[in-house]
């Protein structure tokens, strides 16, 4: 088993690029596949998870070229042509892989089946099944777990479904079953969630129609082919975004250029505003159907605070690497409406909280979130964790939000369980080098 050996440093600096959004890398597969004509695809995210969406797409039916460094070439083969893989689909460690092709399975004349690696074969998939039961598609699960197993030839109708949590990966699901549907499909957020299917489902030129907290899909005749650019990933941003705000180098700054800044996405962004976060966004610009910028990020003094529940759909996978600014800060840091996290990877919360307090961080788990007591002193390069060892438990994030926790370590941090980086951010060791963190591969 493979883990990090983290040395603590004393700054980072200079500028980082980050990999493509997975988010739009999964979707750029899926709706081009199902499209009319070729759609090319620059900035792909080279991701073991986006690369099992790619397998999948194949074994379907579908011709995809890998042209050059992060660019793909995908063949489409029209909504109705895709073709049974003969065998069942491993979707490896993606939630989102799993659940988005859940929905645009629904809506196949042939059956399929969904599988994934250990730790996806433990994850809820009732919440999206539950819908597309509702618009008539036929589909079982284990105990509401993987295998996801879907009886093709189903005839599906549109639906009016009220989210009973926000969650784009069911939104998404919906949306993509809607697409086969015989009428049109309506999904009501309780809060928002991210847009990227509704942006690019536009791109691929169908009808939707998004406003007051309400998604509406008229289902098209075709999808026709697009050329699309994929932004630097927000998620994977967020590690350098916390690194250069508990910069001990108090005049040192770190920029991350071309980050896709969909407003959707990046909660992050005005969380850490409200810690005093010292972030400006620049260079704004357009990758398609999403807005670019660079985050120029200084060092800052950072305080505790309640996070505003309403900023938390906006900032879930974040949270991980919040957590670590949260030890950094003065005061109290509470966390709460997060239930999502406990069934993410791994229970985010639970394995974070594990992690803090082996490292001298006082923090307090509840249902629906945690509380982090701050150890920042005056002094703003104190160190704030001890090192040691930290169990990842398998997730990605988890994994490299300890390791930008090595900024303010006293000692080095072992962090085991970390293969699934390369799920979402091959070559994490080798960006965070360029910006001045020390992270070492073991096996």
């Amino acid at each position: 088993m493979s883990y990090y050996l983290v040395e603590p440093v004393s700054a980072v600096s200079g500028a980082v690029r980050v990999p493509g959004d997975k988010s739009v890398s999964h979707r750029s597969l899926m709706l081009g596949s199902i499209a009319d004509g070729v759609t090319e695809v620059r900035g792909f995210l080279e991701s073991e998870d986006c690369l099992s969406t790619m397998k999948a797409m194949r074994a379907l039916g579908v011709r995809i070229e890998q042209i050059g460094p992060q660019a793909v070439r995908v063949h489409g083969v029209g909504l109705r042509g895709l073709r049974p893989a003969g065998h069942a689909l491993d979707m490896g460690n993606s939630g989102t892989a799993m659940r988005l092709m859940t929905g645009l399975l629904s809506g196949q004349s042939f059956d399929s089946e969904l599988i994934g690696d250990a730790s996806l074969m433990k994850r809820p998939m009732e919440r999206v099944a539950k819908p597309l039961r509702e618009m008539g598609a036929r589909i079982e699960t284990l105990d509401g777990k993987p295998p996801v197993k879907i009886k093709g030839g189903a005839t599906l109708k549109g639906i009016r479904y009220e989210l009973p949590v926000a969650s784009a990966q069911v939104k998404s699901a919906v949306l993509l079953a809607g697409l086969y549907a015989n009428s049109p499909t309506t999904v009501i957020e309780p809060a928002v969630t991210r847009d990227h299917t509704e942006r690019m489902l536009l791109s691929f030129g169908c009808q939707v129609d998004a406003a007051h907290g309400e998604v509406a899909l008229t289902p098209p005749t075709q999808l026709q082919a697009c050329s699309l650019e994929v932004p630097g990933d927000f998620s994977s941003a967020a590690f350098f975004m916390v690194a250069g705000s508990i910069n001990p180098k108090l005049d040192a700054v770190l920029t991350i250029t071309g980050v896709g800044i969909n407003p959707t996405r990046t909660g992050l962004l005005d969380i850490l505003a409200l810690m005093g976060a010292d972030l400006r966004v620049v260079n704004h610009r357009s990758a398609g159907a999403e807005p670019v910028a660079d985050i120029e990020v200084r060092p800052a003094q950072l305080k505790g605070i309640h996070v505003p529940e309403h900023l938390v759909p906006l900032a879930i996978d974040e949270f991980p690497v919040l957590f670590v600014a949260a030890a950094c800060a003065q005061g109290e840091t509470l966390v709460t409406g997060a239930e999502e996290l406990r069934v993410k990877e791994s229970d985010r919360i639970a394995v974070m909280a594990e992690g803090l307090k082996a490292m001298g961080v006082d923090c307090e788990v509840l249902r629906d979130g945690i509380r982090i007591q701050g150890r920042q002193s005056a002094n703003a390069s104190a160190k704030v964790f001890s090192g040691g060892t930290i169990d990842s438990h398998g997730d990605h994030r988890i994994a490299m939000s300890f390791s930008v926790a090595s900024l303010r370590a006293a000692a080095p941090i072992k962090i085991l369980d970390v293969a699934n980086v390369a799920t979402s951010f091959p070559d994490f060791p080798g960006t965070a080098a360029s910006a001045g963190l020390n992270v070492k591969v073991h096996d």
